[in-house]
């Protein structure tokens, strides 16, 4: 049975539920999974950061009552985030960076997992930063150090579109896809549909906790234009960079749009794309597209994601599931440990034959 220590960047939303499924289903892992967590270390702008070589009792993480800087109440911690040092000295086989992401630049997530790869670490993201900009370095560093670079959670959360398209759909030729990539605004144009305005509608996602104070991301497309580039560049072989993705968000459309669109038997979604040319070179786009009542998109409703993946040899092979979550997002990550776990076995397996 393995045992993988982990190091874990951001003790937010996602990361705080992967302490509650280690604390919860450890057992279960080393049973059916073959191998069980262990976490080392923890670093957060918040709580401050904490290295424990024997391992920190997740359960203790999720239920402590921390106030600011509570991390320096704990053996081995501090009141100060310091994630270099987490990162670069903590005992930890793997880091989760779950921090915040920055679409300039990607930082500091990218010097984050640059870091860690450096040091030997595998590293598992939900980040759409880095991997929407640095993923070809990063991959690269990676495979020089002997680690991976995992992120299936960056575009769908725990809805494994990456690892479908690349494994399951292998050799049915991916020619591109069309998607709803962003909970918030499929909600809000859900909302719209029911007789709300934009603004209105966007106030209630607010309400619901689906849309961020300032909602500019999600409502404008930039959300799903880093998620039209990670999916380009996996799974297309595409080299784009999200300056290279035209963007039109939906705080355009007004409430005729969406009658005048209900009348035809269609309605909005917000759709991210990307497209082989004959050429060769990838096409991306972010826009309100009207979808008849028949698309296989037209149906996916609320906080939802969903992608068609047009192929040569299947047609649409449509992917749909939770795009957003604490414990869904959580998942990727399990999943991503899992693949590096696959990964470790099959290596070992080659070198005893």
């Amino acid at each position: 049975m393995t045992v993988y220590n982990i190091a874990l960047i951001g003790f937010g939303g996602v990361n705080r539920a992967l302490a509650e499924l280690i604390a919860a289903k450890n057992q279960l892992w080393e049973r059916d999974l073959g191998f069980r967590l262990n976490i080392v270390a923890v670093s957060d702008l918040y709580l401050g950061s904490v290295i424990s070589p024997n391992g920190l009792d997740a359960r203790t993480l999720v239920e402590a009552k921390f106030e600011k800087g509570g991390f320096g109440q704990l053996s081995g911690g501090s009141a100060e985030a310091d994630n270099e040092t987490i990162i670069k000295t903590a005992p930890a086989d793997i880091v989760v960076e779950a921090t915040f992401t920055n679409p300039k630049d990607g930082e500091p997530a990218v010097s984050h997992c640059r870091w860690a790869l450096e040091t030997g670490k595998h590293v598992v993201t939900t980040n759409k930063g880095p991997v929407a900009i640095e993923a070809q370095a990063l991959k690269a560093l990676a495979k020089v150090n002997g680690v991976r670079f995992e992120y299936e959670g960056a575009v769908m959360s725990g809805t494994p579109v990456i690892r479908m398209a690349e494994k399951t759909l292998a050799g049915a030729e991916l020619k591109g896809f069309e998607g709803i990539l962003n909970g918030t605004s499929n909600f809000v144009l859900g909302r719209m549909e029911a007789g709300l305005d934009f603004a209105s509608a966007v106030k209630e996602a607010q309400e619901l906790g689906y849309a961020e104070a300032d909602p500019t991301a999600d409502v404008e497309g930039f959300d799903v234009r880093l998620k039209v580039v990670i999916l380009a560049n996996e799974l297309l072989g595409a080299n784009l960079k999200p300056e290279d993705v035209s963007c039109k968000g939906i705080s355009g459309l007004s409430p005729s749009d969406i009658e005048d669109a209900a009348k035809a038997n269609s309605r909005w979604k917000l759709i991210g794309a990307a497209v082989r040319n004959d050429d060769g070179s990838v096409t991306g786009s972010v826009s309100p597209k009207r979808l008849d009542l028949g698309h296989p998109l037209a149906g996916v409703n609320g906080a939802t994601n969903a992608v068609s993946l047009d192929t040569e040899l299947l047609g649409a092979v449509t992917i749909t599931g939770p795009g957003a979550g604490r414990i869904e997002t959580a998942y990727a990550l399990l999943s991503d440990i899992v693949a590096i776990h696959s990964a470790g076995a099959s290596a070992i397996a080659k070198e005893a034959a």
